[in-house]
Order: structure tokens, then sequence, then C-alpha cells
């Protein structure tokens, strides 16, 4: 089995972080459901035929995106890579809206022609959800010197923004990622770079094609980066380690490296038969769920029943499967949208582009509403 055994001296200093409220512990709760619920009905949906292409999963690392998300503002942008329907839901996306992305209907965040990979919603400040290995970290690191740029030469203020780049392990490898890496700390760019360790790049341990594999951090040291290594399967944990992270990040507007360390319950893909590793190793890890573990710690305080916690998940389970239904109504794209959002503008026979269906009723709620 491979061991989360961190050095003392990578670890974050996380107990002196004072937790939010239970209503919003609760919410982390409910988000971490919401998310696992979501990717059993996109299998599901996958293995009839209903979503096609590559589907990544994010079973077991739903802490990740809930935890790191929670630590940030709401106009932080975030960007991550093609496992990414986790983190759109975390930003706040409508499951309906990413399941009619699945489906390649118009109703989706990218008219259905993005896919499983593609989970945009920038109103959100969520940047995607991107199928090129290690082709975020760029764009992560160029949101950032956006962001910087904007607040302290447009605005005439100082930085106050955060940027968080996800990437999975088998990412590190690449140049672009080490040329982003320097840029930013050149720059000194309010960036978190964030790897989700789960251990494989695909089906191969980092141990195996990573120089010094369970050493991550030291890569972050050489471009002069403040680093930590952080549990990832505990909800509570990343938060109480990615809080300071960002209060640092975005006091100095300086980057930051974290080695997030969790596990994907499934396989890489649905392709992947998972014959790298063992059914033992997959028990054990397992046995550390992120959601059982916040119910539990939640039950042990008396701010959750049992009851109350599987009345949760059915009202959840209802939630998605609406979100099916409503997302099988949604009309494909039609034959003209071969033509539309190819450029922004209008150009020769190419009709410029348009606001997704999702934000344009989105606008149309908050004008209602007044906000």
């Amino acid at each position: 089995m491979n061991q989360i055994d961190p050095t003392t001296e990578s670890r974050c200093e996380t107990e002196a972080v004072p937790l939010p409220p239970t209503e919003v512990l609760l919410e982390w709760l409910r988000d971490m459901m919401l998310i696992r619920e979501f990717e059993v009905r996109s299998m599901q949906a996958y293995q009839n035929r209903l979503a096609g292409g590559f589907l990544h999963v994010y079973n077991g690392q739903e802490a990740v995106a809930v935890g790191t998300i929670a630590a940030v503002n709401p106009d932080d942008p975030v960007i991550t890579a093609y496992r990414d329907h986790g983190h759109a839901l975390a930003r706040g996306m409508k499951p309906e809206v990413g399941m009619a992305e699945l489906f390649g209907r118009i109703g989706g965040c990218a008219k259905g022609k993005g896919g499983s990979m593609h989970f945009f919603d920038a109103e959100h400040h969520m940047y995607g959800g991107h199928g090129i290995v290690g082709a975020q970290v760029p764009l992560g690191a160029g949101l950032a010197f956006a962001t910087k740029y904007r607040d302290e030469v447009i605005d005439g203020g100082a930085s106050s923004h955060v940027t968080l780049c996800f990437m999975g392990d088998g990412a590190i490898n690449q140049g672009a990622v080490h040329e982003a890496m320097n840029l930013a700390a050149v720059l000194e760019l309010p960036v978190i770079f964030i790897v989700e360790n789960n251990l494989y790049a695909m089906g191969t341990a980092v141990e195996r094609c990573t120089a010094a594999g369970s050493h991550l951090i030291e890569r972050a040291r050489g471009y002069g980066m403040n680093a930590a290594c952080l549990e990832g399967m505990d909800v509570l944990d990343v938060y109480r380690g990615m809080k300071p992270l960002v209060d640092r990040c975005r006091e100095t507007s300086r980057p930051c490296w974290v080695d997030m360390r969790c596990y994907r319950f499934k396989g890489h893909s649905m392709s992947d038969p998972r014959k790298y590793r063992t059914h033992e190793e997959e028990e054990q890890w397992e046995d550390r769920d992120p959601i059982e573990r916040l119910a539990a710690w939640l039950v042990d305080r008396d701010l959750l029943t049992g009851e109350a916690f599987k009345r949760l998940g059915k009202e959840i389970r209802s939630e998605i499967r609406q979100a099916v239904k409503w997302a099988e109504a949604s009309p494909p794209p039609g034959m003209e949208e071969l033509y539309h959002d190819v450029y922004a503008e209008r150009w020769g026979p190419y009709t410029g582009t348009s606001m997704p269906e999702f934000l344009q009723r989105r606008r149309n709620d908050q004008e209602a509403s007044g906000a």
C-alpha cells in the first residue's frame, strides 16, 4: 500500500484555526454528499450511454474541493484539470447544469460542447475543467496575474485575490507546470498550486514516475515558494490547513504549493480496470471516507443525528434524480451551434458567441429579485 507519511517540517499547524459555525459544517457535509451522489449518477448515465467521451469521477476526493474552496472568497478564481465535477459543484454550479453538460445538451454549462472535462461557471469564478494534462497551470498563473494587475494597477489598490490552481500528481512533470511556477515566483503572483496527490498518475504509482515522489514540496522550495503537505481525506483538516495559507498568500501576494494527499475510490476513468492496486489498499482508504468522517465528527458532538444524516442523503438523492431528468429533457445543440462560439464576434460564417442558458437564467433571476 502507498503510505502517507509527510515529514514533520512539511505539516501545517492547523489546530489554532477556528472552525466556522455548525450550519457551515453541515453545508460542507451536504456539498460532499451532493458531489458523491452526482458522481454515482454520472457513472450510471455513462454506462447507459447518456454521457459520452471520457468520465473521471471524484469519489473519495470530495473533502479537497469543499475544504479548499471554503477557505477562499467567492470572487477568487478557481481552475482545475479534467476531474472537475466536484470543484464546479463546490463552487456553486447547479447539478442539473453539470449533468446536462455531461449529456451533451444545450442546457449544460458549456452548451453541451465541453462535456465532462470542461465544467465552466464564470459568474462563480470557476474557470474549468481542462482536458490537457497540466495545461490549466499556466492559465492559473495568468488568472492570478490578471487579478493582481486589476487590483494594483487598474484599481490602484493592493492585491486582494487568491487563485486556486488544482492539478493531479501526474501533471507535475509537465514542462509548462515548471514554467508557470517560475513565473509565479518571479512575478510574485497570488496563486496556490494544489496537487491533488491521489498517489497514482493514471495507473502508475507516483513513486515510479516522479523523482522524489514522496517529497513533492521540495519542488516548490526550488522556486522559493511557501509549501505544505496536507491531509486531504478530512474536510476539517483541509480547511484548517488551507486557511492560513490562503490568508498568507492574500497578504503577501506570493505563490504557494500544496501537496494534498488524498485517494480516488474509483479508477482513473470509467475504462480503468484498477489492476495496479489491491482490494486491500482500496478498502483501507475507503475506511477513511471523508463524508463518513465529517458525519461521525458531527454526531459525536451532538451537532447531527443519524436520522438527520439519513434524511439528508434521501434529499440529495432526490435532487440528483431530478437533475438527471432535467438534463435528459434539455435538447441537444442544433447544427447551427457548429458555427457559434468559435469567435467572440461575428466573422464570415461564424456567428459570434452568447451566454449559456444557465447564466442567462441566473441573470434574469437576479434582475427579477433586484439583486
